[in-house]
């Protein structure tokens, strides 16, 4: 910690952000640009670590078979406690540079190794690569992409008590995580990298020419990702964190209060309960998309080139699915200020129930699923953009309440459910096809490897929509605003 606190208060390191009041600069470059190069890794891996897995490596068949369904489950453990680790060292951390900032400064040479250790593992089916991808798999997102991610998801909450630009950041920040996963991984790679991913040599894989591709591939994301990062680290700022730095306390909070600050709120308990159900039906999804274009529509099974028509579909159904949002992120705060964000959220919820309704009666039939999809794509737009913003007035009602705040804590729970779930969605898809009889070198999978299929794509996150809307129902924090606000401000003048 002091050793990190020495190299952020460097001059060299000093934030380029001198507003008081947060500007175009720090919106456009800190809150989109530099976080979209930051995750455009982990969102490729969404969409493709698990195709990987499973098509260039052969981890659904053979003695990979239970270890491909175990490890992203297990290692969920570690990615739980990673994050939390880090959520505590935020907590407790004093420096100029604010105490979520520094984190992102020291993730990029971890960031750096795991990704080209998730692409260099021996490929014969040894237990030392089974080994190598256990090590690698969970050195990124146990502890290389937490410690980037919990800082970056605290920063919405620590720049500004500004309601209108903590609005504006909230957007701009989840835009950026929208476009990334949208139009990078799921428009842009299908179409432009897909055959480079998975190269076909007369509609047979080629695990070698694949295999080395991916290595190069490697090599690119990880120094965008830290080009991306160092950007974002610079064109911040903490102005929370410094108004606190203005008024220390002399006690040190301990994680426990910090824990018990949280578990006593039902807001906390509603959020966050939301933010697990809604988040696991998302990555389920998003895992299973390039799956499911693959080997569900006869369009693509009886191409010459097969993975370039099922990148084609996976771009298609990604720009359906993104087009919402990127028209949607200029007027869903117009609504969430005339409506309220807990009450767009939930209609928005109930419109993707209906749109996954649509889906389900031609899961072959590429337009009804595309019909399905962009219904599902409008409802969940209030969701990708006043996500953030929500927390925040829970963490502000917490700080009111109890005279401290928990971004720390609060957001490593929220990365820890970000990324643990991501494995726990690996290891659900890898093993349902596992289980399934899952076979890349087949002209077309078996009738219970398209089921999974249905039921990973396009199933189980009706089911998360139908619990987030019960679990949002009387989220009422908002009415707290403006008296959370005077009480902070009595807080603060007591010290």
């Amino acid at each position: 910690m002091k050793f990190l606190k020495k190299i952020v208060e460097k001059p060299a390191f000093h934030t380029k952000i001198s507003s008081d009041e947060v500007r175009l600069q720090e919106i456009a470059l800190g809150y989109f640009l530099a976080p979209f190069c930051a995750m455009l890794a982990n969102a490729i891996f969404g969409a493709y670590l698990t195709r990987y897995y499973a098509d260039v490596l052969g981890w659904t068949k053979h003695a990979f078979g239970a270890f491909a369904a175990l490890l992203p489950i297990v290692s969920v453990i570690f990615v739980v406690y990673g994050n939390l680790t880090i959520g505590r060292w935020i907590d407790n951390t004093k420096t100029k540079a604010g105490k979520a900032r520094p984190y992102m400064l020291a993730s990029i040479p971890l960031l750096i190794v795991a990704i080209l250790l998730l692409f260099s593992s021996p490929n014969n089916g040894s237990v030392l690569e089974m080994v190598w991808i256990a090590l690698s798999y969970n050195l990124y997102y146990a502890f290389a992409y937490p410690c980037y991610y919990t800082a970056h998801s605290s920063m919405v909450s620590l720049s500004t008590r500004d309601t209108n630009k903590r609005g504006v950041l909230a957007t701009t920040s989840n835009a950026a995580l929208v476009a990334v996963a949208g139009i990078g991984a799921s428009i842009l790679v299908p179409v432009l990298l897909q055959s480079y991913m998975f190269v076909y040599d007369d509609r047979e894989l080629n695990i070698a020419a694949s295999y080395y591709h991916w290595r190069i591939i490697a090599i690119i994301l990880s120094l965008v990702t830290a080009v991306g990062i160092l950007v974002e680290f610079y064109f911040t700022r903490e102005r929370i964190t410094e108004e606190a730095m203005e008024h220390p306390r002399d006690e040190k909070i301990p994680a426990s209060r910090h824990r018990e600050a949280c578990f006593r709120s039902h807001y906390w308990w509603m959020v966050m309960l939301y933010v697990l159900f809604y988040l696991m039906g998302q990555l389920v999804k998003n895992t299973s998309m390039s799956f499911y274009s693959r080997w569900m529509f006869e369009s693509v099974l009886w191409a010459e080139d097969p993975e370039k028509a099922s990148g084609a579909l996976m771009s298609a159904l990604g720009l359906i699915g993104g087009l919402p949002a990127a028209l949607g992120m200029f007027i869903v705060w117009p609504l969430a200020n005339k409506f309220g964000k807990k009450r767009s959220i939930v209609t928005g919820l109930i419109l993707s129930l209906a749109g996954g309704l649509v889906a389900f009666l031609g899961v072959h039939n590429f337009k009804i699923v595309c019909a399905g999809v962009a219904l599902k794509a409008i409802g969940i737009v209030p969701s990708q953009f006043i996500l953030l913003a929500l927390i925040s007035d829970v963490l502000d009602h917490l700080e009111a309440e109890n005279g401290f705040r928990s971004d720390g804590f609060t957001m490593s729970v929220y990365s820890a459910i970000m990324v643990g779930l991501w494995g726990l969605a690996v290891g659900i898809v890898s093993g349902l096809l596992g289980l399934a009889g899952y076979d890349a070198s087949l002209v077309r999978q078996p009738a219970a490897v398209e089921n999974v299929l249905i039921f990973t794509y396009l199933g189980l996150d009706l089911i998360a929509f139908t619990i987030s809307v019960i679990l949002l129902w009387k989220m009422d924090v908002e009415k707290y605003s403006e008296e959370d606000r005077r009480k902070i401000r009595e807080n603060r003048s007591i010290f």
